[in-house]
Order: C-alpha cells, then structure tokens, then sequence
C-alpha cells in the first residue's frame, strides 16, 4: 500500500471505482485496492509516485470540483511495516533524514484497531529527533497511519495530504 483513502461508511466499492478512474487517467490502470475491514478505509498500491498522485488529484479537483465524489482524504505512505512500537521507531528513524536541521515538525498518529499507546509511540520517536517540534505550523509531519497489523510511515509536508473537503471549502472563499 503506498495511499492510504478514506471515504463516506458503506461507500467503499464506489469509492474504489472513482479512485480506479482517476488513477486510469493519470497512467496506471495497474492500481490495486483494497477495500479494508475498518469502515470508510481503502488502501492502495500504485505504479505512481503516491505524493505527486496527491498533487494531481488536488489540481483536478480544483479544476472540476464535481468530479471526486467520494474521496475523502487521500493520504501518500512511503513505508508500510508491521504494527510494532520498535519497527515504527526503526522506520522513522530510516526516514528522518527527509526533515532538515532547520525544519520543524509535528508527529500525527492515526490508530485503527490497535491497541499501541500512541503517548509511547510519540515518546520513543521524539528522543530520536533533535529538530523543533511546531504543532502548530510545522513544516514537515511526521504521520504515522496504524490500520491493525500493518502500519503506514510518512514524512510529508501538510499540503502533501489531500482532504479533498478542505479543498472544495478554501475554493469557495
């Protein structure tokens, strides 16, 4: 999985074929979804690169904003591990390298059907990261997706993650 969507309950398999057609459109007909057993979440693995995946969608959405129905978040992964508190710390660490010295950051925890302390998590990953956290503002998140067993990492910047209900609302202002 390298997307992570989100969507209206019981709207799965629609959402799955808004996302195939869109992902069609941009050069992979190869997309695979899954629809998971937690209500309203659909993972996928694309040939593309998931951030500019995002971008795109972000840009036709403010071209035709009728045409994304029920996408509701669509969230790149950049790594995909088992849910354990030592593999996330791992991974974060392998990845950490992508937020500079002067840059500041923020860690997001998503749990769904998990029981791990997110405060342990944020506490082990912390101690390993010297930058300024901004909660607030910052310029890198640090997002870490937990779907049961599988766990998805991410370092993105805050514009790097489409809701596409946010978008839609800043157009209108």
């Amino acid at each position: 999985m390298n997307l992570i969507i989100t969507c209206p309950r019981h709207l799965e398999p629609e959402t799955e074929d808004e996302l195939r057609d869109i992902l069609k459109e941009f050069g992979d007909s190869e997309l695979k979804v899954t629809i998971t057993n937690m209500s309203g979440i659909l993972t996928a693995e694309t040939k593309l690169e998931p951030v500019e995946v995002v971008r795109k969608i972000k840009e036709m959405l403010l071209d035709e904003p009728w045409s994304i129905r029920y996408c509701k978040r669509v969230i790149p992964i950049q790594r995909v591990i088992e849910s354990k508190i030592e593999e996330i710390e791992k991974s974060v660490q392998e990845l950490s390298n992508q937020i500079s010295d002067e840059e500041t950051y923020r860690i997001s925890i998503e749990k769904r059907n998990s029981d791990l302390s997110s405060k342990e998590i944020i506490t082990k990953i912390a101690e390993k990261i010297k930058n300024k956290v901004s909660l607030e503002f910052p310029d890198k998140i640090l997002l870490i997706e937990i779907l049961g067993n599988k766990t998805g990492i991410s370092i993105l910047k805050k514009s790097d993650i489409l809701s596409t209900e946010k978008t839609k609302r800043s157009m209108s202002e």
